[in-house]
């Protein structure tokens, strides 16, 4: 049993998910002294930006998608378990699939939360509590491996990138001059502080002359928002990153004197890469961001744990409170 492979499955779709996985995923390959096999979604972009941990051996991919694909997805993953040669399959989330795959393929040890249904098809004995729902994904993956009498030494996750690798831009490459990079979109806008905020923010920090270049992150998708801000400013710093990939935006994210952005992946993957990296909080919980090297910037009076789902509300952070926090905080 010794020599064969270690199978970890996440299924969420979202980047700063998976990061917030990171040091569980590294618990488990450190408990068994083996490199682990990873199977996400593809969306997460894992086999490139996962690339440079030590401790994970290959990425694999699988949808996980919901209802006439949910015995599709399945299926696939019981045959991609079935052809492989592992003695355990962890789940770090709810899910059922990964446990009833791991099942019919024959591992002897599927170890999850066992929150809902997932605990019929594990081979544990101690699951998670229906107040445990309560808890963030975090919580719930050191709560389950303590269950497991796996260790967990450091819960705050850790990226890295090789800037020999050929996959990155050569232009990136080659950046040489004082950067800072800010994160201006999100999957959910409510979580987007203002395009004008950021110009306004830029202003400030540059007359301080604390930066050559700024480079906006955002999706592609949300290409619009880095317009926007380059058209309001006159100004000639801004560099918009929307075509890149999340390797590219890792490397330039490595270069970064520092990160201010909304919280949302890039937010995640800069603390993680050792950046010092502002968080825009207002309308979403600070709390959830304990188990990571993130700097949060809340408005004056804001309350913890308080869902507003009105991006209106993102205007109660001022530009002001914003550059006069990281002027202090980069002196």
């Amino acid at each position: 049993m010794k020599n064969k492979n270690i199978c970890i499955v996440y299924s969420h779709s979202k980047l700063g998910d998976l990061i917030w996985q990171l040091p569980y995923i590294k618990a488990i390959s450190s408990y068994h002294k083996k490199k682990i096999i990873l199977i996400v979604r593809e969306s997460t972009q894992g086999k490139e930006i996962l690339k440079d941990l030590g401790y994970i051996d290959k990425v694999e991919y699988n949808s996980f998608r919901k209802n006439i694909y949910y015995w599709i997805d399945a299926f696939k993953l019981y045959k991609h378990l079935k052809k492989a040669d592992f003695s355990h399959l962890y789940a770090l989330d709810k899910i059922s699939r990964p446990a009833i795959a791991a099942r019919f393929a024959g591992i002897k040890n599927i170890i999850g939360p066992g929150l809902g249904n997932q605990k019929k098809w594990l081979t544990c004995n101690t699951f998670l509590s229906k107040k445990d729902w309560r808890l963030s994904y975090s919580e719930q993956s050191q709560k389950f491996l303590f269950y497991n009498n796996i260790p967990v030494n450091n819960t705050i996750p850790e990226l890295k990138i090789n800037f020999e690798r050929d996959d990155i831009d050569i232009k990136v490459k080659k950046i040489n001059k004082r950067i800072i990079s800010f994160g201006i979109d999100s999957g959910e806008d409510f979580k987007m502080w203002y395009e004008e905020l950021f110009v306004e923010l830029a202003n400030i920090l540059s007359a301080k002359n604390i930066f050559d270049e700024i480079y906006l992150i955002c999706n592609k998708k949300n290409h619009k928002m880095a317009s926007k801000i380059i058209n309001l400013s006159k100004n000639k710093y801004f560099f918009d990153c929307s075509n890149y990939n999340l390797v590219n935006i890792m490397a330039i994210l490595k270069k970064s004197l520092f990160f201010v952005g909304n919280n949302s992946g890039p937010l995640n993957m800069s603390a993680a890469l050792g950046v010092k990296s502002f968080g825009l909080i207002c309308n979403d919980p600070v709390s959830e961001l304990k188990y990571s090297n993130i700097i949060a910037i809340t408005p004056d009076n804001y309350e913890d744990n308080v869902w507003n789902r009105d991006r209106n509300g993102m205007k109660k952070l001022t530009v002001d409170k914003v550059s006069n926090f990281i002027l202090e905080k980069i002196k």
